[in-house]
């Protein structure tokens, strides 16, 4: 299988609100890159729709990210579900601290 992703991942496991359809939902994420992050699902309904939204704090930051972004995949293995989220809208400062922790974490 060819590698897909053009930037790099880091582990990351915090738990985030991810919303659907406007209701949050907690998830917890497994990794981060500057063009999206990957999600454990915990408790949330199936979606019917691709875009979410997503608002977490990354280690070691008190400032709130809120992000908005698609599911690009899904997966399932053994009693684990998750999702690849790609980012479709963060401000600029919220870019950077990402790739900021993006890069502290290579």
């Amino acid at each position: 299988m060819s590698e897909k992703r053009k930037h790099g991942r880091v582990p990351l496991d915090i738990y985030l609100n991810k919303y659907v359809a406007g209701v949050p939902y907690m998830a917890r994420t497994s990794d981060i890159s500057r063009e999206g992050v990957g999600l454990s699902h915990l408790i949330e309904p199936e979606l019917s729709g691709k875009r979410v939204g997503l608002q977490f704090q990354l280690p070691g930051s008190e400032e709130v990210i809120y992000a908005e972004g698609e599911i690009v995949r899904e997966w399932c293995e053994l009693e684990e579900e998750g999702s690849g989220i790609k980012f479709t809208l963060l401000t600029e400062r919220h870019k950077r601290m990402i790739e900021s922790f993006v890069q502290q974490g290579t």
